[in-house]
């Protein structure tokens, strides 16, 4: 294998940001637009994932956070300090895409949020820049990764990651931007890939982050919340 080739399968370990308080800051601005999606499943108690506020009343998260039955499970959202019923407007399938859209009557939330509106980031994400994972408990910066990290039959599939694995439907933004990166939908295993014996040998590392792309998300949603 050349040096070249090598140089592609190098993986790059999850690394420790050190931000500084007025960047925190920054970063804990983006809370605001987190909200909790809580189902109650037949003849079981309450479940609750992440999701993102997108303005105009409407929440996207992950469709396997909403689940197949939401006739039954009866979703709704905590945001702004309400517990609003959620209607679902569009699902997808932790198969096809996983997102899912709701909708929350926008007059019960506080004007706060009712005039914000979430921008979409309209550039790809690239490998190496700085994320902001956001959630109703906190944010957390990573760093997208190469899907070279993770098995060779999976990186059709997963092919946005990044370096750790988040709450499903919590939100990815760009640390520089601010603007709506993805919506986080699953962890899958990363390896190290090194040299051994003149083979290329795997061993586990973890897991990434795989996150449903900005591109999807404003092919998923109508056109007039693509902000």
């Amino acid at each position: 294998m050349t040096s070249v080739a090598m140089v592609g399968l190098v993986i790059v370990a999850a690394a420790y940001f050190s931000v500084p308080a007025h960047a925190q800051m920054a970063d804990d601005s983006l809370k605001i637009y987190a909200v909790n999606v809580v189902k109650t499943p037949p003849l079981q108690g309450p479940v609750a994932g992440d999701g993102i506020y997108l303005g105009e009343g409407m929440v996207i998260t992950a469709a396997h956070v909403v689940g197949h039955w939401p006739f039954f499970t009866r979703p709704h959202v905590l945001i702004g300090g309400q517990d609003l019923p959620a209607r679902i407007i569009k699902e997808g399938s932790f198969e096809t895409t996983d997102l899912a859209l709701l909708s929350v009557e926008d007059v019960q939330l506080p004007v706060s949020l009712r005039l914000r509106r979430n921008p979409l980031c309209k550039e790809a994400p690239k490998i190496g820049m700085l994320v902001i994972d956001v959630d109703a408990a906190g944010t957390t910066r990573a760093q997208v990764i190469s899907p070279l990290t993770i098995a060779p039959e999976l990186r059709t599939r997963f092919n946005t990651l990044i370096s750790s694995e988040e709450g499903s439907g919590s939100g990815l933004f760009d640390a520089e931007r601010k603007c709506l990166l993805g919506i986080m939908s699953a962890k899958i295993p990363k390896y190290n890939y090194q040299l051994n014996n003149g083979r290329m040998a795997a061993t586990t590392d973890g897991f990434a982050g795989y996150f449903v792309s900005a591109s999807k998300i404003a092919n998923f949603i109508p056109e007039s919340l693509r902000f």
